[in-house]
C-alpha cells in the first residue's frame, strides 16, 4: 500500500474517533462508513447509474443539519429496495440498512471530512487498495471483533501462490468474509494473463463465472460486495460474486462445484450447539470447521484443488473428527499441511493451520503421504511489534515447489528442519492424527520472551473492554437498557 493510500485509510480511521462521539461502536463503524463511502466512490469511478439522481452523492453533500439527517435516512430505506430503481447490486449493499448516528452534526462533520480527501490520488492508486485498508485497519482493532473476517493478507498472497490460480479456474470461497481470497486469485491471474488479449466471449466468462463466494453476516456481506466492485468484480443474482447466505444450509448446495477453494472458515461451533440445516453431509457435526470442510472436499470437481485454513482441533479431535479426516485423506490427496505461527490472526491465541489438497476422481485411497511445513515452533512472537510478511512465507514456498497439485520432486530437511514427510500409514498409526509435529519450541519454554507484565495487563484490558463493547451492543439490539459500570 502507497504512503498516499496509508494517509487515506489513517484520515478515514481517525473519523471513528467523531462516531465514537455519538454512540456508534467500532463493529458498527466500517458499516456506516461504507454507506457513505459507496455513494462517495459511485461518484468517483463514474459509477453511479445504478444510484436513482436523487440519492447520490452530490445532492447528499449540498443538504444541512436536519435535513441532510432525514435524506440520509431516507436514502438508506430508498436504496435498499428495489422500488427505488437502484440497481441489484445497490440494493444488497443497503439491504436493511439504518444508520447508528443520532447527531446531524456527526453525519454532517463525515459528509464533509469524507469530500476534502484526495480523491484525485486515491483513484490514481486504486480505491480498492484504500479500501482494503480500511477493512485491515479495523480488523487490526481488537474492539471492532472484525478480526475473525480478516484473514491477513501475506497469508492469503502466499496461499495463492502455491495454487496457482489460472484461466479457466472456477474458484470459491464458501465463507468469504470481506473477499480477501477471490480479490487476491483475480490479482494473480491478471498478472499471469494479458485479459484484454482475451475475446468479449471469454472476458465476460473471467468476470462474472470465475470467482464465487457466500457470507452469512448482512453486514460482511456488504463489505465484501463493496470490495469487490472497487476491485472491478461485481456480484449479480446467478452469476458470479459473494452471494448472501449460509454455506452450511441449503443455501451452501447452490455454489457451483470449483476446480479452486480458498478459504479460512470461522472458528467455534454452531451458535446454539445444533447441527447444521445441510442434509448432505456424510457426518453430521456441530463443528462448524468440520462441517466446512465436508463442504468444501465435496464441492471440488475431480482434479480441483484446495488450500483451507484450519484450527489445530480439526487435525486430532477424535469420533467425527476422525471420520471426515479419513474422508478427506480418501477422497483427496492430502499432499502438503503448513503449520502457521501463534499470533498472526487478530484473534489471539488461535493455533491454525493451512491444509493443501486435491480432489482425485476415485472414492478410495488417494492420500499416500503427507508433507508438513513447520512454521510455528521457534517463530517470533507475531503482532504490531513484530509483523507477519510475505518473506516470512520465502522458505515454505519454495519447499512446495512449482505443481499446484504438490507433486514436485520434494526433500525433507531432517529431525532438525522444518519440512518432513509422513506416510500414511505413519498417520494410520497415530490414530489418524494429523497433529504431526517434531520440533522442540525454545521459545515456548523461554520466559525471556513473554510481554512485560504492563504490557500483558494492557492487552488484557484492551480484551475486556472490547468484550464489554460487543455485549453492550447486543443488548442494544435486544432493546435493553445499557447499564453503565461505575
Amino acid at each position: 500500500m502507497s504512503s498516499t493510500t496509508q494517509d487515506i485509510v489513517s484520515k478515514l480511521w481517525n473519523l471513528c474517533n467523531v462516531l465514537k462521539d455519538d454512540g456508534v461502536t467500532y463493529h458498527q463503524y466500517v458499516t456506516e462508513l461504507t454507506y457513505l463511502l459507496f455513494l462517495k466512490m459511485a461518484k468517483e469511478t463514474g459509477q453511479e447509474q445504478g444510484i436513482p439522481e436523487e440519492w447520490r452523492w452530490d445532492v447528499l453533500e449540498t443538504l444541512q443539519g436536519l435535513s441532510q439527517m432525514e435524506h440520509y435516512k431516507e436514502l438508506l430505506l430508498k436504496l435498499g429496495s428495489s422500488s427505488s430503481g437502484s440497481s441489484p447490486l445497490v440494493q444488497e449493499i443497503y439491504a436493511n440498512a439504518s444508520s447508528f448516528i443520532k447527531k446531524p452534526v456527526t453525519l454532517n462533520r463525515l459528509v464533509s471530512e469524507i469530500d476534502k480527501l484526495d480523491w484525485y490520488s486515491a483513484r490514481q492508486e486504486g480505491l480498492g487498495d484504500l479500501y482494503e485498508g480500511l477493512l485491515q485497519k479495523n480488523a487490526e482493532e481488537k474492539k471492532s471483533g472484525a478480526g475473525q473476517y480478516f484473514t491477513p493478507r501475506p497469508l492469503i498472497d502466499a496461499m495463492v501462490a502455491v495454487m496457482q490460480p489460472r484461466l479457466g479456474d472456477v474458484i470459491q470461497d464458501p465463507a468469504a468474509g470481506t473477499g480477501g481470497f477471490l480479490i487476491a486469485a483475480q490479482h494473480w491471474i491478471r498478472e499471469q494473463q494479458d485479459l484484454f488479449a482475451l475475446d468479449e466471449a471469454e472476458q465476460q466468462r473471467f468476470y462474472t463465472r470465475t470467482f464465487y463466494g457466500m457470507e452469512h453476516v448482512q453486514d460482511t456481506h456488504r463489505l465484501a460486495l463493496m470490495n469487490l466492485m472497487l476491485h472491478g468484480l461485481d456480484s449479480r443474482p446467478g452469476q458470479g460474486g459473494i452471494w448472501y447466505g449460509d454455506t452450511l444450509s441449503g443455501d451452501g448446495q447452490s455454489l457451483p462445484p470449483a476446480t479452486l477453494i480458498l478459504t479460512n472458515p470461522p472458528f467455534g461451533t454452531k451458535k446454539g450447539g445444533g447441527l447444521p440445516s445441510r442434509t448432505d453431509f456424510t457426518y453430521p457435526t456441530s463443528n462448524k470447521q468440520f462441517c466446512f470442510l465436508q463442504h468444501i472436499y465435496r464441492a471440488l470437481q475431480p482434479g480441483g484443488r484446495a488450500a483451507v485454513v484450519l484450527p489445530d482441533n480439526v487435525l486430532f479431535e477424535g469420533n467425527v473428527g476422525k471420520q471426515i479426516r479419513q474422508d478427506l485423506m480418501d477422497k483427496c490427496n492430502l499432499h502438503t499441511i503448513l503449520r502457521l505461527p501463534t499470533g498472526i490472526f487478530y484473534a489471539q491465541g488461535v493455533k491454525t493451520n493451512v491444509l493443501f489438497f486435491s480432489r482425485a476422481s476415485s472414492e478410495k485411497g488417494n492420500t499416500k503421504e503427507v508433507w508438513v511445513y513447520d512454521l510455528r515452533a521457534n517463530m517470533p512472537a507475531f503482532g504490531k511489534r513484530t509483523p507477519l510478511t510475505r518473506e516470512h512465507f520465502g522458505d515454505f514456498e519454495a519447499a512446495y515447489g512449482p505443481d499446484p497439485m504438490g507433486l514436485a520432486p520434494r526433500i525433507a530437511t531432517g529431525p532438525e528442519g522444518r519440512w518432513q514427510r509422513f506416510s500414511r500409514e505413519e498417520i494410520a498409526a497415530r490414530g489418524d492424527s494429523l497433529d504431526l509435529a517434531w520440533l522442540k519450541d525454545e521459545s515456548a519454554e523461554d520466559g525471556a520472551d513473554l510481554p512485560e507484565p504492563a504490557e500483558l495487563a494492557q492487552e488484557a484490558m484492551v480484551e475486556l473492554e472490547g468484550a464489554l463493547e460487543d455485549l453492550r451492543a447486543i443488548l442494544a439490539e435486544l432493546g435493553e437498557e445499557v447499564e453503565e459500570l461505575v
